[in-house]
C-alpha cells in the first residue's frame, strides 16, 4: 500500500469526535496562518518581479495584475497544498495540523480554495471576531469550517 493510501485511510477513519484532536487547535491555527501568509508573500516576491517586467514591455498595461497578485498567489498556494495528498497547507503541518471533512471524504482543490476564500471573506468582515466563533463550537470551527462541514485537527 502506497503513502497516498495510508494518508487517505488515516484522515477518513479518524473519530472527529475525539476532543482530544482539538487540544490547542485555535493556537496552532493562527501559528499556520502566520507561517503560511509570509510563505504567500515570499512566493509573491518573483511574480512581481515578472510582473514589473511584463510592465515594462506592455508599456505599463501588465502592472495592472498588481492588484490580483496576492489572490491569485494564495488561492494556487492553498489548492495545490490544502487540497493536496497531506491536507494541509505547510504552515498547517509545521504546526501540527490539517483538515478534514465531517462527511470523511478528502478535501479537494475546490473546496480547498473556498476554504480560503471564505476564511478570508470572514476575516476581511469580522476581523479577529471571527476566532470566537470558534469558543462556541465542540470542535473548534470557524464560521468557514461550518459553512463547509469541515474542521481543522492536531495531527499529533
Amino acid at each position: 500500500m502506497d503513502r497516498t493510501a495510508n494518508l487517505s485511510k488515516d484522515f477518513s477513519t479518524t473519530d472527529l469526535d475525539s476532543p482530544r484532536l482539538y487540544e490547542g487547535v485555535r493556537t496552532r491555527r493562527i501559528a499556520s496562518f502566520v507561517i503560511d501568509y509570509a510563505l504567500v508573500l515570499f512566493l509573491s516576491v518573483p511574480v512581481a518581479i515578472l510582473i514589473f517586467l511584463l510592465g515594462i514591455v506592455t508599456l505599463g498595461i501588465a502592472w495592472g495584475l498588481y492588484a490580483v497578485l496576492l489572490p491569485l498567489i494564495a488561492i494556487v498556494y492553498i489548492g495545490f497544498t490544502m487540497g493536496g495528498n497531506r491536507q494541509a497547507t505547510p504552515g498547517m503541518r509545521f504546526a501540527g495540523v490539517h483538515v478534514a471533512r465531517l462527511d470523511g471524504e478528502r478535501v479537494d482543490p475546490v473546496l480547498a480554495v473556498l476554504h480560503g476564500v471564505l476564511f478570508w471573506a470572514s476575516a476581511s468582515v469580522l476581523t479577529p471576531l471571527v476566532l470566537l466563533v470558534s469558543l462556541f463550537t465542540g470542535r473548534k470551527q470557524l464560521l468557514h469550517d461550518l459553512l463547509l462541514g469541515t474542521v481543522v485537527v492536531r495531527d499529533r
